[in-house]
């Protein structure tokens, strides 16, 4: 059975994860390496696990989240699609299961906005988990304050984030702390309105609401 380790433990993987974010360094985007793509894997599956699902949906969504964005390997345009069709080349060679390497590689190809939808219960946990990752560590520790761009500034602006599904399980609710001192509450909104949309459709998918909280003050 192919788990989360082997595919943590698997150096040609770890390879694509590296040159993917080197090539959005390059391009000026925020962190896409090994921090933000644990963080996704874990946060995908604490949401399956925290809403009953089996455990090995958990394990499959978890592999999804780690190996969702090596897509940008090969270009930042169309990385979902790109991405998957790379993982389920790597997950055949390991020989992964037909059905398993489906659901993988239909939330790596869901997963980005624009072009993404929630069409499964996997790829619904992988959105929620890839647009809830906002965080000043995610930007460019040789960028200078006055070099920022908006992104850059939005996630530098939050000091905190943190994704929870309520204990009636009905809503999945994400709390961030900004500090406008580095960006406004609207900067959030100019350029994350999209993916606070597709959070939305993707909470729907899996029966819950989305909430949205800055500085203690529910938004959405």
């Amino acid at each position: 059975m192919i788990t989360f380790q082997t595919i943590r433990d698997n150096e040609e993987i770890a390879t694509y994860i590296r040159h993917a974010d080197a090539s959005l360094k390059a391009l000026g985007y925020t962190e896409h390496g090994f921090a933000h793509v644990i963080s996704v894997a874990e946060t995908a599956a604490y949401i399956l696990r925290t809403l009953g699902f089996p455990e090995r949906e958990a394990e499959l969504v978890k592999i999804a989240g780690y190996m969702h964005d090596i897509g940008n390997l090969v270009n930042r345009v169309g990385h979902s699609q790109s991405g998957a069709v790379m993982t389920m080349r790597i997950l055949e060679h390991l020989g992964m299961p037909a059905e398993e390497i489906a659901s993988v590689v239909t939330a790596i190809g869901n997963h980005d906005e624009g072009t993404g939808e929630p069409v499964s219960e996997l790829a619904a946990a992988l959105i929620l988990a890839d647009k809830s990752d906002v965080r000043r560590s995610r930007v460019r520790s040789f960028l200078k304050a006055e070099d920022f761009d908006i992104h850059d500034r939005v996630n530098y602006s939050v000091t905190n984030a943190a994704l929870r599904i309520d204990e009636n399980r009905t809503a999945v609710r994400l709390d961030l702390t900004v500090d406008t001192h580095y960006s406004s509450i609207m900067d959030y909104f100019q350029i994350f309105m999209e993916r606070m949309t597709l959070c939305r459709h993707a909470a729907k998918a899996l029966s819950l609401r989305f909430e949205l909280f800055i500085n203690g003050q529910q938004l959405a």
